[in-house]
């Protein structure tokens, strides 16, 4: 894989969303400001200390990182996070069973009226996120 070979595989999930935080590329099952939670990071420059990091079901965690080249997320290790350090650590596949493993736990444990904004149509999925970013930006006024 690559980043821009794994960029459009998460995005190609359902209801994903990328945004630039902590400069790295984070992806979210729905938009944060609806309520969604991030599931996977990646590094958007090559030569940092890895080049992506991912939930992963609390089943797998530990046999994860007996993998040379993956180790505990820093700041999200407790919450059973992974960072991989190159891409050549998983085949294709495997990296795209992970993050699609990844995107399936988060949704899972979003509460059900979080979940629910998963069935909307995509045109009115897109008026809430606006409208609830809109509210956001004008409380952040006040």
């Amino acid at each position: 894989m690559s980043l821009d070979r794994t960029r459009d595989f998460l995005l190609s999930l359902p209801r994903v969303e990328e945004t630039l935080q902590w400069d790295n590329l984070v992806y979210w099952v729905l938009d944060k400001a609806v309520g969604g939670k991030m599931f996977a990071m990646m590094e958007p420059e090559p030569g940092g200390p890895h080049v992506a990091g991912f939930a992963v079901p609390a089943d797998q965690f530990e046999p994860l990182l007996e993998i040379e080249g993956v180790r505990p997320a820093p700041y999200l290790a407790r919450a059973q996070w992974v960072v991989v350090e190159r891409w050549d650590v998983f085949t294709a596949a495997e990296w795209q069973h992970h993050l699609r493993a990844a995107h399936s736990r988060v949704e899972a444990k979003l509460p059900p009226r979080i979940q629910r904004l998963m069935e909307l149509k995509q045109r009115e999925y897109r008026v809430l996120v606006r409208e609830k970013r809109a509210a956001a930006k004008s409380a952040g006024k006040k």
